[in-house]
């Protein structure tokens, strides 16, 4: 049983309920047809309910039916979200005819629906931009706890017979959100991409914080950084099996560890890398993903205080479809916390 396979059981067995705030949007609607008809979440659409029956006509959806739609529109749904969000955003000056009119973006209608205990997560972006919909998460859902920073984290399957990893896995960080993080923001990220590999791909992070120097072999403020972040993150959770500042090799590779590393608890077996920058993780899992063959899945968004996951705008239905299984996931794994 492969990843996934492993992922879409697990939340088959404990079906989260998960919003699509594109509920109009074909893709989105046809992704969410294949989730109900597997029986992997329950799912809660946003949108007017006479476009989704037409659409879902449309396209021969035959589960839509078992789904829940909620009408941005009705002025009772309304009535229940927007003395949330005015509570929320009242200190940021907003006023109430402001709260009923933001509470009616169906961005913001998900988000607040998971904070009020209505929804577990919520997947979106096959229509929105990823700013706007991390604006509505920020301002509604929040951080988790010690966390103030959203980062990006990819699951990196390989080909059978790589030796690295876990079970074929690599958890890659940041490569989505954050472009130039401090040693505090680079050592928060270490900790979501920790408890990503445990949330979604059920296994114990060994988490190497990456650099052009192992051990004192090279210096200066960009390996300071990584230095200083190491020691964050060690406080943040002394249980992590973390080491730093090291380079990929002395990372992945046991022979090279014992060489260059002889130290490191990880001994060369990391399975969560964590780069230096936005543009290093972006850079590498490109690079390995199409000269490696090796399968990205992600971004998986990380660090808020519920899962909202990010859709590119030039998604397919597929793409959409194990977004939510991701999700499920991840909503499991922070109810466990």
């Amino acid at each position: 049983m492969d990843l996934f396979e492993k992922m879409t059981e697990r939340a088959r067995a404990s079906k989260q309920r998960i919003v699509l705030p594109e509920g109009n949007e074909p893709r989105t609607l046809t992704a969410a047809d294949r989730i109900v008809a597997d029986g992997i979440a329950d799912v809660i659409l946003v949108g007017d309910p006479d476009e989704i029956s037409q659409m879902a006509a449309s396209l021969k959806l035959e589960h839509i039916g078992d789904a829940t739609i909620i009408n941005p529109g009705d002025e009772s749904v309304i009535d229940r979200y927007a003395p949330v969000l005015l509570e929320l955003r009242r200190k940021k000056g907003m006023t109430e005819e402001q709260s009923r009119l933001t509470a009616a973006n169906p961005l913001y209608l998900g988000c607040l629906m998971i904070k009020t205990g209505d929804a577990d997560g919520m997947v979106a972006g096959a229509r929105n931009t990823t700013g706007n919909v991390l604006r509505a998460a920020f301002q509604v859902i929040k951080t988790q706890p010690g966390i103030d920073v959203v980062s990006g984290a990819f699951l990196m399957l390989l080909p059978e017979g790589l030796p690295f990893g876990t079970d074929g896995m690599l958890v890659f960080a940041d490569c989505a959100v954050v472009p130039e993080p401090d040693a505090a923001q680079l050592a928060q990220i270490a900790i979501s991409a920790s408890q990503t590999a445990r949330d979604i791909a059920g296994i114990e992070p060994r988490v190497a914080m990456l650099s052009f120097s192992t051990k004192g072999s090279a210096s200066g403020p960009a390996v300071e950084k990584v230095v200083e972040a190491l020691k964050i993150a060690k406080g943040m959770d002394p249980n992590l099996i973390i080491d730093g500042e090291l380079q990929t090799d002395a990372a992945i590779v046991p022979s090279v560890a014992n060489m260059k590393a002889p130290d490191s608890p990880l001994s060369g077996r990391a399975n969560v890398l964590i780069f230096p920058s936005l543009e290093v993780g972006n850079i590498a899992y490109k690079l390995v993903q199409r000269l490696g063959g090796v399968q990205a899945v992600g971004p998986v968004l990380q660090g808020l205080a519920a899962p909202v996951n990010d859709l590119s705008r030039g998604c397919f239905p597929e793409d959409i479809y194990k977004t939510i299984i991701i999700t499920c996931n991840q909503a499991i794994g922070l109810k466990k916390d």
